[in-house]
């Protein structure tokens, strides 16, 4: 990497705690002084968003370690993307409905993930959605309400259950053309699980944040400087993102957020969000955001996109099906002061240890418990 890209690359030692509103931020200060040690922060853009990676200073190697993650998120973007003609998953979309297409293993394994979760979801979860995110004008624009027929021309090429999986030979085929894969969903947490991979193969064990834009990252090992402690994340107020809301303890964690707030349109009066059902084919109004707690990034994020479509019964259902789950649902309080709209919020199948609420109402829920009430059908 020439000299001058290489300065580009690496920030300032942290002279404070950075925040990375609306959804994460580091927290902790100790008597009037930031009780981090000195920290290493360096940042790429990919994916659409900015790909951050935190270390502590002494880290031998960093500056190496860190290339060589972003090194690997430019190839997983060069895989994955739907915005290059020559990408590979372009080129499954493109010709998989008239001949089986080979994947390298890595995308195919991770297209096999994607159909578990599917079939965990029932279906509220899909990777073959592309036919109605261009319908919606999410992929290229402008965004806008389909007309039924082209909403139910996008519907016929929709679902994973119009593609074959070989195992065998590691293929794909769709059973009709218009059948678009679009990993945009779990493909940002692969890559963050793929850079930890490479993190931990470091070796001198190395903890570390991996942080994919503003709603996906991974917290490695313990937080530096401090012994044994977790990391410290913020869950800001979606209604205020500059209020912290939530504080969660991570270790050896995923976290993933979806919210309909994050990107939307109006149209005819009506708020459109981007998470779109793909069993009906309609952007849902889901809650304010529903954050995941996962074993791995990708899993974060595909689960936090389903919840969102299908609340609090469905996570009960997955939690008792997947190990190392926790999920909150944060929505407008049913009740506010003042008659402003407050955030309220579900804790499910976390530790009390490893949350902590600031100021709004709270409910929590463990495996021995039946859903509340009053959050169902939320």
């Amino acid at each position: 990497m020439a000299a001058k890209s290489r300065r580009d690359l690496w920030s300032n030692l942290w002279k404070k705690s950075p925040q990375w509103n609306p959804t994460f931020s580091p927290i902790g200060v100790e008597d009037g002084r930031n009780r981090y040690a000195e920290w290493i922060v360096a940042s790429r853009p990919a994916m659409g968003t900015v790909f951050e990676l935190r270390f502590a200073a002494a880290t031998h190697g960093a500056v190496a370690l860190a290339e060589s993650c972003f090194d690997l998120i430019d190839q997983l973007e060069m895989a994955m993307t739907i915005y290059r003609d020559d990408s590979t998953l372009a080129r499954v979309n493109a010709s998989y409905h008239s001949a089986p297409v080979q994947l390298p293993d890595d995308l195919y394994e991770l297209a096999k993930l994607a159909r578990s979760i599917r079939q965990a979801t029932d279906g509220a979860y899909d990777i073959a959605t592309g036919a109605l995110s261009r319908a919606w004008g999410f992929v290229k624009g402008p965004r806008r309400v389909p007309t039924p027929m082209e909403l139910d021309a996008a519907l016929v090429c929709t679902g994973l259950h119009h593609v074959t999986f070989d195992d065998e030979n590691r293929t794909l085929r769709a059973d009709r053309p218009g059948v678009e894969l679009n990993l945009g969903s779990i493909g940002k947490g692969y890559a963050i699980d793929r850079v930890v991979d490479r993190i931990r193969s470091n070796l001198v064990p190395v903890p570390a944040m991996v942080h994919g834009g503003r709603s996906s990252l991974y917290a490695l090992g313990h937080q530096p400087g401090t012994l044994f402690d977790p990391w410290k994340i913020t869950l800001h107020n979606p209604l205020d993102p500059r209020r912290p809301l939530v504080e969660l303890k991570l270790v050896d964690q995923a976290v993933g957020t979806s919210g309909g707030t994050f990107q939307s349109f109006e149209a005819d009066g009506r708020t459109y969000g981007h998470i779109i059902d793909p069993r009906t084919g309609i952007p849902l109004e889901g809650p304010l955001s529903v954050t995941v707690v996962a074993p791995t990034a990708a899993e974060a994020d595909a689960l936090s996109t389903a919840l969102y479509l299908t609340g609090p019964i469905a996570a009960e259902r997955l939690i008792r099906q997947r190990a190392g789950l926790g999920v909150l649902f944060m929505r407008i309080a049913t009740e506010s002061a003042g008659g402003e709209p407050e955030a309220e919020i579900l804790v499910m199948n976390l530790p009390r240890d490893r949350v902590e609420i600031d100021g709004i109402r709270a409910t929590f829920w463990d495996r021995e418990s039946p859903v509340p009430r009053e959050w169902i059908g939320s």
